[in-house]
């Protein structure tokens, strides 16, 4: 079924039981994984309907200027979404299921509009800016640089996020930029080779999650891939532990698994971890009530 969500009118899909409704799930976007028919979002609208859920998936609303999405935009739109949903399956239970950067939108989006459960795949519990210092810095690790690369980049990282804040000037910050483009790690670095004209366009940079985990209350289902290279696992859950005290934590490890839930690195529908479908089948059938 063809649908639109929120107050720009996002091209949407739901996709229903064809019997009755267990409960129903709303999608939330990877950073770069921006349309309704990105291959995680397909796959859970072909899995869930079968197990009674409805899935909603939307586009997410576009970028500004070549500026991410903030998260209280995102936020808003999801809760819309949420709304939009139960009038598709009236009382039955309706959570978020989010993917990197759509696990924080999710998180967002429950902390002022609760839902009855979280999914959230690839979460990270440490602000964007530190978890793109880890992720770069393990990519670089993984494509055989040694320390003092990874040292270079991490000053590197400083000094453009020192710009994005205001502390930094931005002919400064440009010129060691332009002396690390010259470096073969640079393509790992995640960074532009132009500064914008004014910091400050980075809004979510230092957004801090821990208060977010605080306001959740019910069940959530934390997923992460083993070998995750963008995410500090060990960090973010010893976050979520210490802060969200009122939910229900299921952590689940993804054998075989980097950031996305597939095998191999692949990114496709027949990539997608069996471990994973069983792990959100088996959690969703516990938590929905039966089938009448």
């Amino acid at each position: 079924m063809e649908a639109t969500v929120g107050a720009l009118d996002l091209p949407a899909t739901l996709d229903l039981p064809g019997g009755p409704v267990r409960g129903g799930l709303v999608v939330l976007h990877g950073s770069h994984a921006d349309q309704r028919s990105f291959y995680l979002y397909q796959h859970l609208a072909r899995l869930l309907p079968p197990a009674g859920v409805a899935v909603l998936r939307y586009d997410r609303r576009r970028r500004v200027g070549g500026h991410d999405v903030p998260l209280a935009d995102q936020a808003e739109d999801a809760a819309a979404a949420v709304t939009a949903l139960r009038r598709h399956v009236g009382a039955a239970p309706v959570g978020l299921w989010g993917f990197s950067q759509g696990a924080w939108a999710a998180a967002v989006t429950a902390a002022a509009h609760p839902v009855d459960f979280l999914v959230l795949v690839g979460c990270s519990g440490v602000s964007p800016a530190a978890q793109m210092r880890h992720g770069t810095a393990e990519q670089l690790r993984r494509h055989g640089h040694g320390p003092a690369d990874v040292a270079e980049l991490a000053r590197l990282r400083e000094v453009a996020e020192g710009f994005l804040r205001g502390d930094v000037p931005r002919p400064v910050a440009q010129a060691e930029l332009d002396a690390a483009r010259r470096r073969p790690w640079f393509p790992l670095a995640f960074l532009p080779d132009e500064l914008p004209a004014t910091p400050g366009t980075w809004a979510d940079m230092d957004f801090d999650p821990a208060p977010v985990f605080a306001r959740l209350t019910g069940p959530v289902l934390l997923c992460y891939g083993e070998t995750d290279g963008w995410i500090p696992i060990e960090e973010s859950l010893a976050v979520w532990r210490r802060t969200a005290r009122e939910a229900e934590l299921t952590v689940a490890r993804l054998a075989g698994c980097d950031h996305a839930p597939t095998l191999d690195g692949r990114e496709d529908l027949a990539g997608v971890s069996p471990h994973y479908e069983a792990v959100l089948l088996d959690w969703l059938d516990r938590r929905l009530p039966p089938a009448r």
